[in-house]
């Protein structure tokens, strides 16, 4: 099994760390071209992929910001042994085919995708392609975030006031 968090160790990220986080800065979605990894199956460099497990100490989940430039596809369909995907697009216009389903993607749309969905998508518009990928075990949710969620009696306070 290949280590994603190997591929992208080497790119430095400016991080801030606490007991109970850890805050990352990636850069601006224009510049993501400059994060690159190898494709364990399709031998050749990658770029405008950054996967975030490993940079934020990532338990439960994978997460990878992607850019895709216009005319570009992914060349082959996969699907995942345990886990969902989420596609979130935050920017351009393009195509997903999962299970021989064509679908239009741009910004605002949002794509779930059960592991056992062949999945392949493509940016056929003039211009980048931008999408956030969430992978998470399926089923695996225990509770609604309102259900997880541990009030605190505790008032929010700040040491610096608000910019107008």
């Amino acid at each position: 099994m290949t280590d994603l968090a190997e591929l992208s160790r080497s790119q430095s990220i400016p991080k801030v760390q606490g007991k109970n986080f850890t805050a990352a800065y990636t850069g601006r979605s224009a510049d993501l071209h400059q994060y690159s990894f190898e494709h364990p199956r399709l031998k050749r460099r990658s770029t405008g992929k950054l996967f975030l497990k490993d940079h934020l100490n990532l338990t439960s989940m994978q997460v990878s910001l992607n850019k895709l430039p216009p005319g570009i596809a992914v060349p082959f369909y996969h699907a995942h042994q345990h886990n969902e995907e989420l596609y979130i697009f935050t920017g351009g216009k393009g195509q997903m085919q999962i299970d021989d389903q064509i679908i239009d993607v741009d910004e605002g749309t949002v794509v779930r995708i059960a592991p056992t969905g062949w999945r392949t998508w493509r940016n056929n518009s003039p211009e980048d392609l931008y999408y956030i990928v969430i992978q998470a075990k399926d089923a695996s949710l225990e509770g609604d975030t309102f259900d997880d969620g541990i009030p605190s009696e505790r008032p929010v306070t700040w040491s610096t006031q608000l910019d107008a």
